[in-house]
């Protein structure tokens, strides 16, 4: 008789613990807490389905040309991506916590620019072809790497290989699409997850063009687009923000974003690199 009460309290207490998840997880959507950036479809068993994203704060992300961008937390931490060499830009003074090189090439592996004493995360391992598996905290940012391919040059090379990057921060999911060539596959979409912050290649040529980054809009759904990775090819520019989405041409190189002021749709933002003079 004892063993059966044991028994019957044990599956009750279970009863419990599984009603009280449920609960708890349909408050969660109620209150329409996201879940992270990576699509659950792929995430690791050992990990709770429902994972709520941090708690929303603003945070900044500021463009110094081409594909050089420095993402700022509401707490402070600093990530920056693919800083150039001499390319005709501004060369600015940096102290991020991270640096994030998508391509190993001068316009975009020019860590030595950052001061301080970084975390560097190489989308590529250093000194072969193969890429790097990047999924790294630091403090309050998550990161991680989505391999593409840059288009190559006929009778040269086929192809050549890059990443792009997930920094999951202060509740949002920020994209910089890297040097891709083409609008993502499936298994690429499935690797980035979801998006609120697309930081897209518009170049065309090698990468993306206008219509194929317009595609990765369709494709990605995401609230906020700022192209990059044009030079001053204004034309390409022009070509791109050519409907259908509202456009925002700001006088300034950053802009402050957190969860509560994301557009409901999909809306471009022009950033000015800054020079001398400017401000």
């Amino acid at each position: 008789m004892k063993f059966k009460v044991e028994s019957l309290k044990l599956k009750v207490s279970k009863a419990l613990l599984l009603t009280l998840f449920f609960v708890v997880a349909f408050l969660l959507m109620r209150q329409g807490i996201q879940a992270a950036c990576r699509n659950p479809n792929i995430a690791e068993e050992e990990q709770p389905f429902l994972r709520p994203a941090a708690a929303s704060g603003s945070i900044e992300i500021k463009w110094f040309g081409h594909s050089f961008f420095q993402i700022t937390s509401s707490s402070g931490t600093k990530v920056i991506t693919d800083p150039f060499g001499a390319m005709g830009f501004p060369m600015p003074e940096v102290w991020p916590h991270i640096v994030t090189v998508g391509r190993e090439h001068g316009n975009h592996n020019n860590v030595g620019l950052a001061k301080g004493n970084p975390v560097v995360l190489r989308g590529m391992k250093l000194g072969s072809d193969e890429w790097d598996q990047i999924n790294y905290t630091f403090r309050d940012v998550l990161i991680y790497n989505v391999p593409v391919h840059q288009r190559g040059v006929p009778g040269y090379y086929q192809s050549l290989k890059g990443s792009g990057f997930v920094f999951e921060m202060d509740g949002l999911c920020i994209f910089h699409s890297g040097d891709v060539s083409e609008p993502f596959n499936e298994d690429q979409l499935q690797l980035i997850g979801h998006v609120d912050i697309l930081l897209q290649t518009i170049g065309g040529v090698y990468t993306i063009g206008p219509e194929g980054a317009k595609k990765v809009i369709e494709l990605l759904k995401p609230k906020i687009v700022v192209p990059m990775h044009y030079w001053y090819h204004y034309g390409v520019l022009e070509r791109f923000i050519d409907g259908p989405y509202k456009v925002h041409r700001l006088n300034k190189n950053s802009i402050t974003v957190s969860k509560d002021t994301l557009p409901p749709e999909a809306e471009i933002f022009i950033l000015k690199v800054v020079r001398e003079g400017d401000l």
